[in-house]
């Protein structure tokens, strides 16, 4: 595997397909702050339309919710709370229980959580189970009000919290391999055991590299 490590803050929307051009799979990882979105969002739009194996991490799922909202539902200044609390469409925003908390460092939502998938995805032949717990670390998640409307325009909500309130993971189940999780896979993966979505994820990048 070879890796091309890219600085988001260098892709814009006209470079985009000259920097991607080469490459069989790309991945988002989490961060905090607001350096680079923009060039993670045009990353993400261009797997996405370039039918490219993608994976999504804490907030890189988070900026894919926001790149499907702005360019497949219509959204134009769609965002998150954490980047722009003036946008009309937040369709990611802080955590119910965490609204109103000023101390940031003590209120991630912090450890291991259970999640569950929907046998229809591919999350689920990836586990083998419908019944997973991934660690987090994260204060935003999917906005609730936007659920019907992702859906309907073709993104699966593949994983959830069991009581049904937090978006865990999504898919584009038209897309080859577009997954996006809030988790955080790497803390669980090993050299000698990757995790189910790497190996996935991998999997698919070589299946997107004999196809070309």
């Amino acid at each position: 595997m070879d890796i091309k490590w890219i600085d988001s803050e260098t892709i814009t929307k006209e470079n985009v397909a000259a920097e991607l051009a080469d490459v069989d799979g790309i991945l988002v990882p989490g961060g905090f702050g607001d350096r680079g979105i923009d060039g993670m969002i045009y990353s993400i739009q261009y797997a996405r339309e370039q039918k490219i194996p993608y994976l999504g991490l804490c907030l890189g799922m988070q900026l894919t919710i926001v790149e499907f909202a702005r360019n497949i539902l219509g959204y134009k200044d769609a965002h998150s709370s954490e980047f722009n609390p003036s946008s009309v469409h937040q369709v990611i925003h802080i955590m119910p229980d965490q609204d109103g908390v000023t101390d940031l460092g003590g209120t991630l939502r912090l450890g291991s959580y259970p999640c569950v998938l929907s046998k229809e995805s591919k999350a689920f032949r990836l586990y083998g189970s419908d019944h997973i717990d991934e660690r987090h670390r994260h204060r935003y998640e999917v906005n609730n009000d936007y659920r019907n409307a992702l859906t309907e325009h073709g993104m699966l909500l593949s994983g959830l919290s069991p009581d049904g309130h937090i978006v865990e993971m999504i898919e584009i189940p038209d897309h080859p391999w577009f997954i996006g999780t809030q988790a955080h896979p790497e803390f669980k993966s090993r050299p000698n055991k990757a995790h189910p979505l790497f190996k996935g994820f991998i999997k698919a990048a070589l299946s997107h590299q004999d196809k070309q």
